[in-house]
Parts: C-alpha cells; structure tokens; sequence
C-alpha cells in the first residue's frame, strides 16, 4: 500500500471513530419548568389506590426529569431505587421475623430442656455455622427452579436466607434460658402452677426482651446485605422484578462506572438502610433494657 493509500485509510478510522465517540451535550436553549405534587401518569398507589399526583414532574410537551439519572435502557433510576427498596427492606423484616420465630423456638426449646434435646438443636447449629455462608447461598438458592414467577423467587429466598440466619438468635436465647431457668422468679412461678409456656413467654423471654429487640434489629442489615449479595452474584431475585442487589449488577464493569457513576447509587441506598436500622436498634435497646434506668 502506497503513502496515499495509507493515508485515505487513516483518513477513514478517524472518521469512524469521530462517529462512535461517547460525547454529552448540555442543551441551554429550552427551560423545564418543574411542579411539585401535579398531576401526572397515572399510576396505583401501593399497587392499590388509583392516583395521579407526583412528587415532583418537569412541565411542558415531552418533559422527562430524572433526578438520579438513568441506566443503560432509559429507565429512570430514582424510581428503580424506589421500588427496589420494596424488595430489599420487605426481605429483611420478613426474614428476620422467619429466623427469630425459629430463633427463639429451637434456643428455647434447648435452653429450658436441655438433655438430648439441647445436644440435637445445639449440634444442628454447630453443623450450619460451620458452612461457608456464600457457598451454602449458592447451593440452597440453586435448588428455585429457573421457572418459577418473581414473586416465589422472593419468598424462596426469604426462607433461605432465614435458615440460615436463625442460629446466632437460637444461641443468645438458649443461653438466657439456661442461666434464667433456675432463678427465683421462675421457681415461684412453677411453685404457684404455671404452664411452662407461660413461665417461658410470660417470665423468661420479657426479661431480656431488649437484648432480642436490639438482635432484631441488627439482623434486618444482614439480611439486606444478604439479598442484595445474592442478587448482585444473579443467585437471588430475578429480572423483571427489582431490587438493590440487581441494580447493582449494572455497575459490575468499570467502563459502566466510568461513564455513568449514578450506577452505583442503589449502594448508597443500602449503606444508609442499614445504618438507619443500627441506630433504631440502638434506640430501642435502650429504650427498652430495664436495668438502664
């Protein structure tokens, strides 16, 4: 190939690649006027309620706002990280409320027996706490069948993310069960015909009611950070549905978080979840505890 020729074909890959640069351009010419709590699309209010008024719309033909930003197919990412958030937080409250029925159920049932009973359930314990908790994710979340709706898929993963999540609660109650259960107010309280279920609902477990509430509480961050671990390793809830974990899958590659950082705001979401539900079980904790008064 002579100079010439050389030349045209540098010529032709500046032009091409002057056509597939990444370029943004700011458009000063047309003003959006913005109105807060108009009217808009029409939409179901908690999937219920028939409603039309939106927090905040840009006015004007062929308006769009999107104050986050928005993902590689155009949709907005400020009500993705809402509707996430519906997933994300409903998954912690129900599976933690999962794992400390079993929790106090299993510990109870080993702290205020003891015997073989409490050699089973504590040896149960032993068994899960000393798998890898990835690799037992991956296995268990393996097991939902790949057709299954979005909505199994989200219960499926409630009750395997509080399988495993029971056993710190079922030590802690077994524990207070074992040092609770020779004290004099539950002596008296078998001494005047107490059932053993009133003595353990009634006398045993109001005693150290804060120290569960502030377990609660701090179990709701790790079962978020589990669900959105999962879905982020595509091991939990699946597309169309939406949460924080699946979000955060966008921003898997660096050339995504390179060019549109607002992809990584689902973690800002989750950081401030979880930090908003350690200083509530803080709170409560001591809110509750009836020696700090």
């Amino acid at each position: 190939m002579g100079s010439d020729g050389a030349e045209r074909q540098n010529a032709f890959d500046n032009q091409h690649k002057a056509w597939y640069k990444y370029s943004i351009e700011e458009d000063t010419t047309t003003a959006w006027p913005l109105a807060f709590f108009a009217k808009g699309t029409p939409y179901l209010l908690w999937g219920v309620i028939p409603a039309e008024r939106h927090l905040v719309i840009a006015t004007g033909e062929g308006a769009t706002l999107s104050l986050l930003g928005r993902d590689r197919l155009g949709r907005d990412m400020m009500t993705r990280v809402v509707y996430g958030a519906r997933i994300s937080m409903s998954i912690g409250l129900v599976g933690v409320a999962l794992s400390l029925t079993l929790g106090i159920l299993l510990g109870g049932l080993s702290g205020y027996y003891g015997g073989w009973l409490d050699l089973a359930i504590q040896r149960m314990i032993e068994f899960l706490s000393s798998m890898p908790t990835i690799p037992l994710w991956m296995g268990l979340a393996a097991a939902v069948p790949i057709g299954w709706p979005p909505v199994r898929v989200y219960f499926a993963i409630t009750v395997i993310i509080s399988f495993i999540s029971w056993t710190g609660m079922a030590r802690v109650v077994r524990g207070r069960f074992l040092a609770l259960r020779e004290d004099d107010f539950v002596m008296a309280a078998r001494l005047a015909g107490s059932s053993e279920l009133r003595i353990i609902l009634r006398h045993m477990v109001p005693s150290f009611l804060s120290h569960i509430i502030a377990s609660v509480t701090l179990s709701i961050p790790n079962m978020i950070l589990s669900e959105t671990s999962l879905s982020f390793l595509g091991l939990g809830i699946k597309p169309p549905a939406v949460s924080w974990g699946i979000l955060l899958q966008e921003a898997q590659n660096v050339r995504s978080v390179a060019l549109a950082p607002w992809l990584l705001l689902p973690g800002l979401a989750v950081v401030i979840a979880v930090l908003s539900f350690n200083f509530l079980g803080d709170g409560i904790r001591d809110a509750a505890d009836p020696y700090g008064r």
